[in-house]
């Protein structure tokens, strides 16, 4: 017992001192685990040997965590992302692959190593990404939800890869197992080969040993999310999972900084940078053209931009578990198989940095309209409009041209200086941001319309109002019936559905066209409103 004690209490008391700490600094607690790792393992040596072990136990805290994001992605989220998923996800990690085993090849490799490396190396890190995007807010922006969409295809493609995998063995490494005494398969050098499942397995051809994992993992899969995606208990389940999954991510980033072999590292210190370097230049050059393509962000300036290309440009938690299946199964040899580890784990050391460098460096020098600062609101008026597209243009327009004073706010600072050169007073500014929905006069207004495109941000703005001002009634643009239960229950006064409410009305004037009289086609619309 003592022997699991001890090293449980270095992890844990390594977490309490880094952590807050780290985001004291403004680190986030990912580095901070990371950091903590690195000094009790590599630097200090309180921990070492047990770090492997601990980092597959660890590993269920990953497992855990796409669980939880499994529960969340019901059929109508998937079909909303049909687009991006295939698209951002699927040829991020075919050009990712494409451009590593390239570049492996011309370092005089086999070509079935170098898919394997590329395959392994096109993964980003869901757990560092994930954990860094809520702990920012940033998982609610265009690119934290094109990031998303791309950690999500590539969790999904670890199942095929484990079925490829094993179709590349070399026949050289092959060649290398002995057999022990006892009749035991085991490489030279490698005494976790004696697994029951792996004896049994070993036999078999490659193409078998593929059809295996995959119908294993595919019956996993589906057996459990398609069961629990719509389940009324995957919120106790998720509330259940959670502290459980933070501690278990928390000690996975721990052990991955612990792990580090900073022998092998300093052994090779600017050839193992050097390739840690190139691989997320690929995928920074990658994620740029897919950027690009399918237009996350406005322009090359856009913040969600820098934050999609940059966020997921790092090798992930699967590599590791995707290099130990190939070592099992002679298609990366050791020595290339520790190199490849050392890359994957320092990538994930530098995903924090990335976006402390996007937040303290890149955004700062990007332009106005992406970083401009909320501007004071020295006026108040009898309605507050939040939004001015093409909804709230609109009824700004009518309620300015019958004498009413309005406040209105928006985030498209663009949008804004273009609706003051004709004289129409807009604010700058976060209309969901407590302190200057106040400043624009909540406590005094008759009405508040929210017209903004995040519909997630209107139902907390509306709640929000709701619980300061109970009285004050509250106009919502709605985008279909789910957002209108959504606003309802968070307390719309009156809730218009932007696209049904425009059909009902052309579905009166087809009726008059047709012959049906003024007064009875109002009837059949309202019959069927």
């Amino acid at each position: 017992m003592n022997g699991f004690l001890l090293p449980a209490f270095i992890y844990l008391a390594a977490a309490v001192i880094a952590v807050p700490l780290a985001k004291r600094f403004g680190l986030g607690s990912v580095l901070g685990y990371l950091i903590a790792g690195v000094i009790i393992g590599p630097i200090s040596g309180l921990v070492g040997s047990e770090t492997e072990a601990l980092q597959h136990f660890a590993e269920f805290g990953v497992v855990m965590m796409l669980f939880l994001v499994g529960l969340e992605l019901e059929p109508r989220a998937l079909w909303e992302m049909r687009n991006r998923l295939p698209g951002l996800g699927g040829l991020q990690v075919l050009l990712t692959t494409v451009l590593v085993a390239a570049a492996v090849i011309a370092l005089g490799q086999p070509w079935e190593l170098a898919l394997a490396i590329g395959l392994v190396l096109s993964l980003s890190s869901t757990a560092i990404v994930l954990q860094t995007f809520n702990e920012k807010g940033l998982m609610k922006s265009e690119g934290g939800q094109a990031s998303f969409s791309v950690l999500l295809f590539q969790d999904m493609a670890v199942i095929p890869m484990l079925a490829l995998l094993p179709l590349l063995a070399l026949p050289e490494l092959s060649e290398l197992v002995v057999v022990q005494e006892s009749g035991q398969l085991v490489a030279p050098g490698d005494d976790h080969h004696d697994a029951a499942g792996e004896q049994a397995m070993a036999g078999l051809p490659g193409w078998q040993v593929a059809l295996l994992n995959l119908g294993a993992i595919a019956l996993v899969v589906i057996g459990i999310c398609v069961v629990l995606a719509n389940s009324e208990y995957r919120h106790e389940l998720g509330s259940d999972i959670e502290p459980f999954k933070g501690l278990l991510l928390g000690l996975f980033f721990i052990t991955v900084g612990a792990g580090i072999d900073f022998g092998t590292l300093f052994g090779a210190f600017l050839p193992i940078v050097g390739l840690t370097l190139a691989l997320i230049a690929i995928k920074v050059l990658v994620l740029t053209v897919l950027a690009f393509a399918y237009g996350v962000g406005r322009g090359i300036d856009s913040r969600d931009r820098w934050l999609f290309m940059l966020a997921v440009a790092q090798a992930g938690e699967f590599g590791f578990v995707l290099i130990s299946f190939c070592l099992s199964n002679d298609v990366i040899p050791q020595a290339i198989a520790d190199i490849l580890l050392l890359v994957v784990a320092l990538s994930m050391l530098l995903t924090p940095v990335l976006v402390i460098l996007l937040e303290k460096v890149i955004v700062p020098r990007l332009s106005t309209a992406e970083v401009r600062a909320d501007e004071e609101i020295t006026e108040q008026g009898t309605a507050i409009i939040a939004g001015h597209g093409r909804f709230g243009q609109v009824i700004n327009r009518i309620l300015a041209s019958n004498g009413f004073k309005t406040v209105v706010l928006d985030t498209e600072a663009d949008l804004i200086e273009d609706l003051r050169r004709f004289d129409i007073e807009v604010f700058y500014g976060d209309a969901s941001r407590p302190d200057l929905l106040a400043s624009a006069g909540l406590a005094e207004a008759r009405l508040l319309v929210v017209a903004i495109d995040d519909r997630e941000l209107a139902v907390k703005l509306i709640a929000h109002a709701r619980r300061e001002r109970p009285d004050l009634h509250i106009v919502a643009r709605a985008f279909d019936r789910r957002h209108v239960y959504d606003l309802y229950k968070s307390g719309t006064s009156d809730i218009v559905r932007e696209t049904f409410d425009s059909a009902v009305r052309a579905r009166r004037y087809s009726l008059q066209a047709l012959g049906m009289h003024p007064f009875d086609a109002e009837n059949a619309t309202r019959d069927y409103v």
